[in-house]
């Protein structure tokens, strides 16, 4: 797995934001059952830039938490024979698999964490674990779509032993 990764704010924190988000993309993946190496562009971000982002590409005018732009339409969610007669999502160089962006506001993510009373690291691993999954094909448009992403976040943070302080 390789990331593209560009930190555009300035807060730090005592943790790694590229090892954190490394850690659970690999286990998101693993868990998804992923046949193949992937990569995926990771933003760290304000929240005026992700309202900008936000505007433009969904025509929501407020800063959200976080961002996915996913370059696979897979059939259903992580379901990749989509994947073995096209091979336009895959890196030429590579070989990886391009799953998409990902654009985080660390300064929600400072904000979430305080309102649900855990660390910026849980809130933060948490929107990556969110966005992995939309990146491969998960949604939450209805109750049943929620629960399962939900209940595939909680996996994945648990099996990081990333828990809720």
């Amino acid at each position: 797995m390789s990331i593209d990764f560009s930190n555009e704010q300035d807060q730090t924190f005592d943790f790694d934001f590229l090892k954190v988000a490394e850690d659970v993309m690999e286990t998101v993946l693993d868990q998804e059952g992923c046949p193949y190496e992937s990569q995926v562009c990771l933003v760290l971000t304000d929240n005026e830039t992700i309202h900008k982002t936000n505007l433009e590409y969904r025509q929501i005018d407020r800063a959200t938490d976080v961002l996915s732009f996913p370059m696979v339409d897979f059939p259903a969610p992580a379901d990749y024979s989509v994947l073995e007669d096209d091979d336009s999502c895959f890196d030429p160089e590579s070989g990886e698999l391009l799953l998409g962006d990902i654009m985080i506001s660390i300064p929600k993510a400072v904000e979430q964490a305080e309102a649900y009373g855990h660390s910026v690291k849980r809130e933060y691993a948490f929107l990556v674990a969110h966005s992995m999954l939309h990146l491969l094909g998960y949604d939450h448009m209805v109750d049943e779509e929620r629960i399962v992403m939900e209940q595939k976040q909680e996996k994945a943070l648990q099996q990081l032993q990333i828990g809720r302080d």
